[in-house]
C-alpha cells in the first residue's frame, strides 16, 4: 500500500499520541524504491493471519499506506468551526482525473450492485492512503500512471511472504509479489478482482478507472451493503488486516464527505519515498524523531519555491538547507516481452463436478503454447463461467484472468458450485492474439447432497392392519453439521425385518398414497422421492396398511449415502 511519506503532525491537544504513533510506524516500517514505492506502518500494529496461518492475502498483502491524517481543528489553526474541509483547501482537493475515476466507479457499481451503495469518497480515502491519489494526479490521457506504482518486495522480511503469482507480468518480479497500482492491488488478487473501468478492453492496475472499479467491486463483495457499520469494516479491514489502518481510511473517508474539490492533474506535490530496503533503490531519508525541522519563513525573508502548478510566476528560491540529489535513482528494467502463446491445452481429465452449494474439487486450468508447442510464460488467460447454476470462482466473480508462469500453465481459482444443478462451461479465452483463442471446458453442478439423516419426531411405529400410522415421520438432513436444503431423498418400504430379506420395495404391507384424483387403490406406492425444505427437513407422508401382518422397514436415503431404516410393524386387528 502506499507510505508514510509526506506525513504531517498534528497539533495541539492530540499531537503528542498522533506523533508518537506516527514515529513508532516510520522506524518500525519497510522501505520503498524509487518507482513510488511505500513504507510500512509497524508490523506489529498488522495482525496475524489467523489461527492457520492459511488467510487468504488482502487485497494488498498488507503492504505499507500513508499514515497521514487530514487537518484537524487546533491553536493557531483557522478551521471552520464545525471543522468542516475549506472550500478549495489543499488537503480536500483531488486530482480531476482521479475525482472522476471515484465517481464513475461508484455510479458504475450503484447499476451492477445496488445493494452495496459503495460512495465515491470511500473510495477516495482509500486511494488516499494507498498511492495519494496516483502521486497527485500524475496520469496520462487515458488515466494510467507513466510509471508503476509499486509496494515493497513481499519477501517476509517487515511484511507478508507472497511468492510471485504473475510471472513478474505486472510488478516485474518473478520471485515474489508486490503491490500495483494507485490502489495497490497485489497480482493473485487483481486476478481475480480486475476490472475495465474506462472501456478500452484491458484490466490494468496502474489505470485509475480500472483501479477504483475494481477495489469498488471488492468492498462490496460477500452482499455487503456499506452503509452498515459492521459491513464497512469488514470490507476496509479485508484491504488492509490493520486496525490502524481501518482508523485512518475512515478518518479520510468522513473528511471527504464534509466536503471536497476538484483540483489539476498533476497540481498537488507527489508524496516522497523514504530510504530503500530489500534491495530498492534509496531515495531521500525522511525526517527522524529529535531532528529540528527548518524554522518558518518570517516576514521580510525571501519566499520558498512555488509548487508545480499553483500559478505562481516567481521564480522558485530552494532552501540553503535542502541541497539537491547529487545523482537520480536508476529505474526498475522493463520485463523482457516473452514468446507469443498461440493455442490452448485442457490440463482436466474431464468434466469438473461437484454438489450444489460446494466447492469443487478440482480448478480449471489449460496450458498456454506457442507455435513450437513450447509452453508460453506470461501468457494471459481469461476464465469466463456460462451458465445458469449459479457458479462462482471463489470470492464472487465470474471472469478472472490468469497469468502462466514458466510452465505455460494458468489455473483458475478455486469454483464455488450454484445453487441449481445443470451444466456448466467454464470458456478459457487466450488474450493478446490476433484471432480469438478459446477453449471450452465442461462443469456440472450436481444435486446437492447430504451426509447425515436423523429422525426428529416421536411417531409410534406400530399400526394394525387396515389402518394408518398415527402422525407423520419427520427427518432432518445436514452436511458437514449444517442444513441441507433441496436434497433429494428415496424413501422405500421393504419386507422382512431383516436386510437379507431384501432391498427392493415391498409388493405388501404399508404403503403411501401419491397425490390426484384416482381412486386411492391406484395411488398407492411402497417408494417416493422427496426434497428437503430449506431448512434441511424432511416431512414423509401419511403411512397406510394393507391387511398384511407382520414386520416390515422403512429406509430413508439422501443424495450424498446419508441413511434412516426405521423398523414398522403391523399387527392383527383389535
Amino acid at each position: 500500500m502506499a507510505a508514510l511519506f509526506g506525513r504531517r503532525m498534528r497539533r495541539g491537544a492530540a499531537s503528542t499520541a498522533v506523533a508518537a504513533a506516527a514515529m513508532a510506524a516510520l522506524s518500525a516500517s519497510g522501505a520503498p524504491s524509487a518507482v513510488g514505492e511505500q513504507p510500512a506502518a509497524s508490523a506489529a500494529e498488522r495482525p496475524s493471519a489467523g489461527a492457520s496461518g492459511q488467510e487468504d492475502p488482502s487485497v494488498t498483502g498488507d503492504s505499507p499506506y500513508h499514515t497521514d491524517l487530514p487537518p484537524l481543528k487546533g491553536p493557531g489553526r483557522n478551521d471552520p468551526p464545525d471543522e468542516t474541509p475549506a472550500t478549495g483547501s489543499a488537503e480536500s482537493g483531488i486530482p480531476a482525473t482521479v475525482l472522476d475515476a471515484y465517481r464513475k466507479a461508484e455510479a458504475s457499481l450503484a447499476a451492477s450492485n445496488p445493494r452495496c451503495r459503495v460512495p465515491w469518497e470511500l473510495l477516495a480515502a482509500i486511494g488516499k492512503v494507498e498511492s495519494g491519489h496516483a502521486r497527485g494526479g500524475r496520469l496520462d490521457t487515458n488515466g494510467t500512471t507513466p510509471s508503476p506504482i509499486l509496494g515493497p518486495v513481499l519477501n517476509g522480511v517487515g511484511f507478508a511472504n507472497i511468492s510471485d503469482t504473475d510471472g513478474g507480468a505486472y510488478d516485474g518480479d518473478t520471485l515474489h509479489d508486490r503491490a500495483v497500482g494507485p490502489m495497490q492491488f497485489i497480482p493473485q488478487t487483481w486476478e481475480s478482482w480486475g476490472r475495465d473501468g474506462n472501456g478500452d478492453g484491458r484490466r490494468d492496475p496502474n489505470n485509475i478507472y480500472d483501479a477504483a472499479l475494481a477495489a469498488g467491486s471488492y468492498l462490496c463483495a460477500h452482499d455487503r451493503d456499506l452503509t452498515a457499520e459492521r459491513d464497512l469494516h469488514q470490507a476496509i479491514l479485508g484491504y488492509n488486516r490493520s486496525q490502524e489502518y481501518l482508523r485512518t481510511v475512515l478518518h479520510w473517508y468522513d473528511y471527504y464527505r464534509k466536503g471536497a474539490h476538484e483540483v489539476p492533474d498533476g497540481s498537488q506535490p507527489a508524496p516522497g519515498a523514504p530510504t530503500g530496503s530489500g534491495g530498492t533503490t534509496p531515495s531521500p531519508a525522511p525526517v527522524r524523531p529529535g531532528t529540528p525541522s527548518p524554522s518558518p519563513t518570517k516576514p521580510g525573508k525571501p519566499t520558498k519555491p512555488s509548487k508545480p502548478g499553483d500559478g505562481s510566476s516567481s521564480k522558485p528560491t530552494p532552501p540553503p538547507t535542502t541541497p539537491p540529489p547529487t545523482t537520480p535513482p536508476p529505474t526498475t528494467p522493463p520485463p523482457t516481452t516473452p514468446a507469443p502463446a498461440t493455442r490452448l491445452v485442457d490440463l482436466g481429465d474431464g468434466a469438473l463436478s461437484a454438489p450444489a452449494g460446494e466447492r469443487f474439487a478440482e480448478r480449471p486450468a489449460v496450458r498456454a503454447e506457442r507455435a513450437d508447442k513450447k509452453p508460453a510464460a506470461q501468457a494471459k488467460v481469461r476464465f469466463t463461467l456460462a451458465g445458469e447454476t449459479g457458479t462462482t470462482f471463489e470470492g464472487g466473480a465470474t471472469t478472472v484472468t490468469v497469468t502462466t508462469k514458466a510452465d505455460g500453465v494458468a489455473k483458475a481459482p478455486a469454483l464455488l458450485a450454484g445453487g441449481k444443478p445443470g451444466a456448466l462451461t467454464i470458456k478459457a479465452t487466450l488474450l493478446g492474439t490476433t484471432e480469438p483463442v478459446t477453449l471450452g471446458l465442461r462443469g456440472e453442478v450436481t444435486a446437492p447432497r447430504a451426509d447425515k439423516l436423523v429422525r426428529t419426531d416421536e411417531t409410534e411405529l406400530t399400526c394394525e392392519a387396515g389402518a394408518t400410522f398415527e402422525g407423520r415421520i419427520a427427518l432432518t438432513a445436514t452436511r458437514d453439521g449444517q442444513a441441507a436444503p433441496g436434497v433429494a431423498a428415496t424413501a422405500t418400504v421393504l419386507a422382512g425385518a431383516d436386510p437379507a430379506d431384501g432391498e427392493k420395495a415391498a409388493e405388501k404391507g404399508p404403503y403411501f398414497l401419491t397425490p390426484g384424483d384416482e381412486p386411492a387403490e391406484d395411488r398407492r406406492t411402497r417408494e417416493l422421492t422427496l426434497t428437503t425444505d430449506a431448512k434441511g427437513n424432511l416431512l414423509l407422508p401419511e403411512l397406510h396398511t394393507d391387511d398384511t401382518t407382520g414386520t416390515f422397514r422403512l429406509r430413508v436415503e439422501t443424495t450424498g449415502g446419508a441413511v434412516v431404516v426405521l423398523e414398522l410393524k403391523v399387527t392383527d386387528p383389535a
